[in-house]
C-alpha cells in the first residue's frame, strides 16, 4: 500500500513541489521554482523555510525545535489560533491554541501567473473552518481564511497570529520601522500600556510587544546581512514584536540558549482588543507578505 507521502506526490503532481518525510518523520512539502525555495509541514500547516534566489534564508528555525506529534515547531511561521498566548480561563489548554499542532490536509497545489507555487491547506477547529494559502515566489505570501459555518448557533470570536520568525544578522544591529506612531502593550514583566515611541524599534533586552490598531507595513533594516525585509499585511489590526533575549531563551527547552541574537518575530495578528468576531456564515481573511531586498546602505 502506498504511503501518505507517495499518495500526495501522485495525486498532487507539480514539478515545483515534492512531498517528503521531514524531521521526525512528519510529512512536508518542499518547493523549488525559479524564484525561491521553501518548505511547509502538514503538522500545523507550518512554513519552515523561504529563501528567494540570490538571498540569504528569510525564516529562522531553532536547532532545538521539536518535530513531534502534539508539540509545536519552533521557528518559521507557527499559526496561533483560536487564542494567542495562554488561554484566558483554562491554563491546561495549549499556549497559542490548537492550529499549530494539528495535522492539516493539503487541498490544492498550483502555479501562479508569474511562475510561483501556491499550496492550500485545510482543517477544522470547532466551530471554525480554516484554509491557509501559502505562495512561494519572489515574496512569501500567506493567507489565513477563517469561516464560521452558517449552522453555527451564535457569534464566535477568536484571536490569530502568523507568528513569523525572521533571520537577522545580529539583533543588536537591526531596527524595525513602521510602528513608531502606535500605542502598544509591553508584556515583559507586568503588562503595561505604552504610548507611541516616535522612533524605530531597536533591541537591548527582552521584547514582547503588542502594537495596537495598526495595519502598517513593517520594514526590518539589517546592517549585518545588508538587506531590507518588508512585512505588509491586510485584515490584521495588531502587530506583535518579540525577542526572548537571554534568560527566557534558557527557560525554553525547544529554543537554543544562544540562538536569540539571530532572530526576531514580526507577527501579523488579530489579538486582544483586535480579536475577530464572526456571525454564522461570515468569513475573515488575514494576509501577510514578506519581501526581501538587498540594501548596502543599511
Amino acid at each position: 500500500m502506498p504511503s501518505k507521502i507517495d499518495s500526495l506526490n501522485q495525486i498532487l503532481s507539480n514539478e515545483s513541489v515534492s512531498f517528503h518525510a521531514g524531521k521526525g518523520g512528519l510529512p512536508c512539502a518542499r518547493i523549488s521554482n525559479a524564484h525561491c525555495s521553501g518548505e511547509v509541514y502538514l503538522h500545523g500547516a507550518h512554513v519552515t523555510a523561504f529563501q528567494p534566489t540570490g538571498h540569504d534564508p528569510v525564516l529562522w528555525m531553532s536547532q532545538s525545535s521539536y518535530f513531534e506529534d502534539g508539540k509545536p515547531i519552533r521557528g518559521g511561521v507557527p499559526l496561533c489560533f483560536p487564542w494567542f498566548g495562554p488561554h484566558a480561563s483554562d491554563s491546561s489548554l495549549p499556549a497559542h491554541g490548537f492550529a499549530r499542532t494539528k495535522a492539516w490536509e493539503i487541498a490544492t497545489v498550483g502555479k501562479t501567473a508569474n511562475g510561483g507555487t501556491k499550496l492550500e491547506l485545510v482543517t477544522e477547529i470547532d466551530p471554525f473552518r480554516l484554509r491557509f494559502g501559502v505562495t512561494f515566489a519572489e515574496a512569501l505570501e500567506m493567507e489565513l481564511q477563517v469561516t464560521l459555518p452558517t449552522d453555527a448557533d451564535r457569534i464566535y470570536s477568536y484571536e490569530a497570529a502568523l507568528h513569523t520568525y525572521l533571520v537577522v544578522g545580529d539583533i543588536h544591529q537591526v531596527e524595525i520601522q513602521g510602528l513608531s506612531h502606535c500605542k502598544y502593550l509591553d508584556k515583559v514583566g507586568e503588562i503595561v500600556q505604552r504610548e507611541p515611541s516616535k522612533s524605530p524599534i531597536r533591541f537591548s533586552g527582552e521584547t514582547d510587544r503588542v502594537y495596537q490598531n495598526t495595519r502598517s507595513t513593517c520594514t526590518l533594516l539589517d546592517s549585518v546581512l545588508k538587506r531590507r525585509l518588508e512585512v505588509s499585511k491586510w485584515g490584521s489590526d495588531s502587530t506583535v514584536i518579540w525577542n526572548p533575549w537571554i534568560e527566557k531563551s534558557r527557560r525554553m527547552p525547544d529554543f537554543g540558549d544562544e540562538e536569540w541574537p539571530g532572530m526576531v518575530c514580526i507577527e501579523t495578528a488579530n489579538v486582544q482588543s483586535s480579536k475577530i468576531e464572526l456571525e454564522p456564515g461570515q468569513i475573515h481573511v488575514t494576509r501577510a507578505k514578506i519581501a526581501v531586498a538587498k540594501n548596502d546602505e543599511c
